[in-house]
């Protein structure tokens, strides 16, 4: 039969709780082992922190230990403890939705523009096929944003003098990790390049400064 005991010469002021059992029979070993663990999930959802749960097998008596034991949080688990953050008030909560719908008219704005082709027209001007420019979109090869109604637009002054997309292109989503972070790259001066957008530096032919400069911005570099 399995007998229950308590760990030997424990204080009783002790915040370890332990419960063990020595099972001589694996059946009742495994039986027992299940309810333990049953034991140590509810009790550490009722003491709000964690419990660890020991198996000790003793080869000489032929029996098996388990135990739960409750264990207080080490002192550097609260050294910083995490506040609640409160629900944003009504008037934060305005400030951010407009700034949203700044945000997304912005983006309906840059994809109207003129230069922005669809991929039936961008794949007009390559000479391919509109698979093969969402082939290229996927691989980053060629740069493609994507608007919520408007779907993917493509901008036609990523093509090089040869009518080619830019080879760096790969490099810039690699560096930047997403279409629309290479966009704002590729439009907006850059100290690294003497001033110059990304755009005007590749269309001097820069690039490998413009390779540099996007992982320098990737690296949040500030020059």
């Amino acid at each position: 039969m399995p007998t229950a005991k308590t760990i030997a010469n424990e204080p009783r002021d002790s915040s370890n709780i332990a419960l063990s059992m020595k099972l001589p029979r694996r059946a009742d070993f495994e039986k027992a082992l299940i309810r333990q663990y049953a034991k140590a999930i509810k009790l550490s959802q009722t003491a709000g922190h964690q419990v660890s749960f020991r198996v000790v097998v003793d080869p000489q008596a032929g029996a098996q230990t388990i135990s739960v034991v409750e264990e207080e949080p080490l002192p550097h688990q609260d050294a910083f403890p995490v506040e609640a953050v409160p629900e944003p008030d009504e008037e934060l909560q305005a400030a951010l939705a407009a700034a949203r719908e700044r945000g997304r008219r912005r983006v309906a704005e840059i994809l109207a523009e003129d230069d922005m082709l669809s991929a039936e027209a961008f794949a007009d001007l390559l000479g391919v096929s509109r698979v093969t420019v969402n082939t290229k979109r996927q691989n980053g090869q060629v740069l493609g944003l994507d608007g919520a109604k408007r779907g993917f637009r493509f901008p036609s002054w990523q093509l090089d003098r040869d009518g080619r997309p830019y080879a760096v292109l790969p490099n810039l989503h690699e560096a930047l990790g997403g279409a629309w972070a290479v966009y704002r790259f590729l439009v907006t001066p850059h100290g690294t390049l003497d001033g110059q957008t990304g755009l005007d530096a590749l269309k001097r032919g820069q690039d490998d400064e413009v390779i540099a400069a996007a992982e320098g911005v990737a690296r949040g570099d500030f020059r």
